[in-house]
């Protein structure tokens, strides 16, 4: 009997001292009879008291789905909220009398869930607000991944029910820097041989030609004359060699706000005659230049999401389409169209083409231009090769606004020559800079070019 004494006063003891260290919190209405009663707040999925002064008889809630009761006894109510909402508690007194109304507000269970929003943002200055029956998150975040992920928390504790009053902190202002880079270079050669035969007699005079040179281009030419007996021989070595190469360079830049688009267009438009019904004619101009599209978005921190959309096109002469007695001019187009994610100041390559041709063609004399050595006099041999490379490259920037007088315009250090200048020294700019100055400072004399491996 003692030991049973004694085990039950260790349990009262167990239980008190692990009451005292771990308070729970309740709230607790007190109802007065002949006053008006506060309104409740009940979390949801959580309980509270109502202690009413005067004992009741009958108890009634109006909407059974939002919250539930049930008596402690003739003076205690336990009120356990289920579903966010707004009802009404009834009390009514032995002798069905109205003791009080009391109004119900279950509301999502925001201890809990600003609890989770701790351990999961630490350090995000968000404030959780509870309005009718969702949740209210204001405040402000670093990132908007951060936010993104705020809400979806939030989004489990009242569906459909999140008010986002939440900024977004830092730099949110982009600028990307896209750099096009092409490089065309061609080489082509020809070789070409004309024999000519001419023969006197008593009786006839004629001539043979053999083989053929390289017609329609300006070429080098060799030629050598004899003769033997009745015969003249005109002998013809024609050789032809072409270079070229094309350096095409732009570098766009262009600031846009994080989640917003941005357009950009440097060029022109090209008009295109389109016929329509009753054989009337219309024009439609085609866009070219230097095209850039592009949505940043500042994900976390400095990390940027780009969705960009960037070309470079322009009018190819070499391509023309007679329709209707209407000339029509292509276009020669680099586009791509893509999504990278990386940090401030870093850069990719988006797209790169690397195309290499060649074409090489001979004609010749039948069976006479395959004899070795001598078969080359009868045989004109060409062949052309082109080598293209493009690159586009990409860095996006935050940035922030700065005052006016710290940019600079590339006219801004290019002064205009007076009339004294002008004539007597020739000066067409004074004090070049800037990319101006830049083009002026060049020198086009020497050779150009690039190597291909």
């Amino acid at each position: 009997m003692n030991m049973k004494r004694i085990l039950v006063a260790g349990y009262l003891g167990a239980l008190l001292a692990s009451t005292v260290m771990t308070p729970v919190s309740a709230e607790v209405l007190r109802v007065m009879q002949g006053q008006a009663s506060g309104v409740l707040n009940v979390p949801m999925n959580r309980a509270v008291v109502v202690e009413s002064e005067v004992p009741f008889a009958e108890l009634s809630i109006a909407n059974p789905g939002i919250a539930d009761i049930s008596t402690l006894s003739d003076t205690s109510i336990y009120v356990l909220g289920k579903a966010p909402g707004r009802t009404t508690l009834t009390l009514l007194s032995p002798d069905g009398q109205l003791i009080s109304n009391v109004d119900v507000q279950v509301t999502p269970d925001v201890a809990e869930f600003k609890e989770r929003l701790q351990q999961i943002l630490p350090g995000e200055q968000i404030e959780v607000r509870t309005a009718n029956d969702g949740i209210v998150l204001s405040g402000q975040v670093s990132s908007t991944a951060k936010l993104d992920r705020a809400l979806d928390l939030a989004s489990r504790y009242a569906p459909d029910r999140v008010s986002n009053l939440m900024v977004v902190g830092g730099t949110q202002q982009v600028m990307l820097k896209v750099r096009f880079a092409e490089m065309n270079r061609s080489v082509g050669k020809a070789l070409g041989s004309t024999l000519q035969v001419t023969g006197t007699g008593s009786d006839a005079s004629g001539s043979i030609r053999l083989g053929g040179g390289v017609d329609g281009s300006p070429t080098g030419s060799l030629g050598l004359n004899f003769g033997i007996g009745d015969f003249a021989f005109d002998l013809a070595l024609e050789a032809l060699e072409t270079k070229g190469m094309v350096r095409t360079l732009a570098e766009p830049n262009l600031t846009a706000l994080s989640g917003q688009e941005a357009r950009f267009l440097a060029g022109g438009e090209y008009p295109i005659p389109v016929s329509q019904e009753e054989g009337t004619i219309t024009v439609e101009y085609k866009p070219f230049g230097v095209e850039l599209n592009f949505i940043p978005v500042v994900v976390d921190g400095d990390i940027i999401n780009l969705t960009i959309n960037a070309a470079v096109s322009s009018i190819d002469n070499n391509v023309i389409v007679e329709a209707d007695g209407i000339t029509l001019t292509g276009f020669k187009r680099r586009e791509t169209s893509t999504t990278v994610e990386m940090r401030d100041g870093q850069s990719f390559a988006i797209a790169g083409l690397l195309q290499d041709d060649f074409n090489d063609t001979a004609s010749q004399v039948p069976w006479i231009g395959d004899v070795p050595i001598l078969g080359a006099l009868f045989r004109s041999s060409a062949y052309q090769r082109s080598q293209s490379e493009l690159v586009i490259i990409v860095t996006p920037h935050l940035v922030t606004p700065v005052s006016g007088e710290a940019l600079a315009l590339p006219t801004d250090r290019v002064r205009i020559p007076t009339e004294r200048e002008l004539f007597l020294f020739g000066d067409v700019a004074k004090s070049p800079g800037g990319a101006a100055g830049e083009v002026a400072r060049q020198d086009f004399s020497t050779s150009y070019g690039y190597v291909m491996e």
